[in-house]
C-alpha cells in the first residue's frame, strides 16, 4: 500500500489502473479511521480490483466556529487499518494541494439547508466541492459513503445525478458500539460522563423507531417521544430532530416511507449525529 500526497503522483497510478481494465472504489474520509470506516474499506475491496481511501480533513466544510484545527489526525493508525483492510492507496493531500487559490465551489440548493445544513450553512458546499474534486482526480468506478451521515449520502446521489458523473455511490450501514452509540471519529472528544451522556442520541432513536413500528402515525408524537428521551439527559441539547422525505428531505407530517428519522445533538460541546433509515 503506498500514501500519496500529491495529484499528479496519483493520476498516472489510476491511468495505469485504467489501462488495464480494473476496477476502482474510492472511500472519502477525514481520517481517523475506526470500524466504521474499515466496514466502507472492507466493501470497496470486495467489489472493485483497486481501493483509494482519502485521508483528508477538509477544511472548506468547517465554519470558523468549528473544530478544523483540533479535529483528530492518526495517519499512521490510519495506514495500519488500511493496509489490513487491503486498500492500494491513501490518498493525504495537504489543504494546499486541494485548493492552492481555488475560486470554483460546488453548491447545492434544497436539500443542504434543511438538517445540519441549518446549523452548518457552508458546510454541504464544502462537502460537495471536496468530492467533486475527488471524484475527478480519482475517476472512481464506486464511492463509498456511511449511511450515519444519512444527508451527506442524499447530497451526494443527489450532486452526481445532477453533475453526470458517471459514478455508483454505494451507501454502507451505520456501524456501532456494542451499548449502541454510532461510531465517530468525534466520539473522542467524550469524556467519560459525556460518552455514557450520549447513548440518549441512539436510546431516544429505538424508542422512536419502535413507536412507528406499531403503527404511529403522527410524526409531532414520535419526534415529541425522542425529544423528551433526550431532554432527560442533563448534558444534552438537541439542535435538531426531524422525520423527512428519504428522497427529498421534505419534511412529513404524517409517517410516510420511505423516510429518514435524524438528529444531531451536543453533548457538552460535541456535536454528534445518529439517525434510522425505514424503506
Amino acid at each position: 500500500m503506498r500514501i500519496i500526497k500529491k495529484i499528479d503522483e496519483l493520476r498516472p497510478i489510476i491511468k495505469s489502473w485504467k489501462r488495464e481494465g480494473l476496477t476502482i472504489g474510492l472511500v472519502p474520509t477525514m481520517g481517523y479511521l475506526h470500524e466504521g470506516h474499515k466496514s466502507l474499506i472492507d466493501r470497496a475491496v470486495k467489489e472493485n480490483d483497486r481501493v483509494v481511501v482519502s485521508d483528508f480533513v477538509n477544511p472548506t466544510q468547517f465554519a470558523p466556529n468549528e473544530d478544523f484545527e483540533t479535529y483528530p489526525r492518526d495517519l499512521d493508525a490510519d495506514a495500519a487499518l488500511c493496509e489490513a483492510a487491503g486498500a492500494d492507496v491513501i490518498f493525504n493531500p495537504e489543504p494546499d494541494e486541494m485548493y492552492r487559490d481555488a475560486l470554483t465551489f460546488v453548491d447545492m440548493n434544497k436539500i443542504t439547508k434543511v438538517l445540519c445544513g441549518k446549523t452548518r450553512p457552508i458546510h454541504f458546499s464544502g462537502v460537495c466541492t471536496v468530492v467533486s474534486k475527488l471524484f475527478n482526480i480519482v475517476t472512481p468506478d464506486r464511492a463509498y459513503f456511511g449511511r450515519k451521515d444519512a444527508q451527506q449520502l442524499c447530497v451526494i446521489k443527489k450532486m452526481v445525478e445532477d453533475l453526470n458523473f458517471d459514478i455508483e455511490i454505494v451507501g454502507c450501514p451505520i456501524v456501532r458500539e456494542s451499548d449502541g452509540l454510532a461510531k465517530s471519529s468525534r466520539n473522542t472528544y467524550l469524556n467519560p460522563e459525556e460518552r455514557k451522556a450520549a447513548l440518549c442520541l441512539s436510546r431516544s432513536l429505538e424508542k422512536g423507531k419502535r413507536l412507528i413500528e406499531g403503527g404511529e402515525e403522527s410524526v409531532a408524537a414520535v419526534l415529541d417521544v425522542i425529544k423528551t428521551e433526550i431532554n432527560k439527559e442533563p448534558l444534552a441539547e438537541t439542535d435538531y430532530a426531524e422525520i423527512v422525505d428519504l428522497k427529498d428531505l421534505s419534511p412529513l407530517v404524517k409517517i410516510k416511507k420511505p423516510l429518514l428519522c435524524a438528529i444531531a445533538v451536543y453533548i457538552g460541546k460535541t456535536r454528534l449525529i445518529d439517525n434510522f433509515i425505514m424503506e
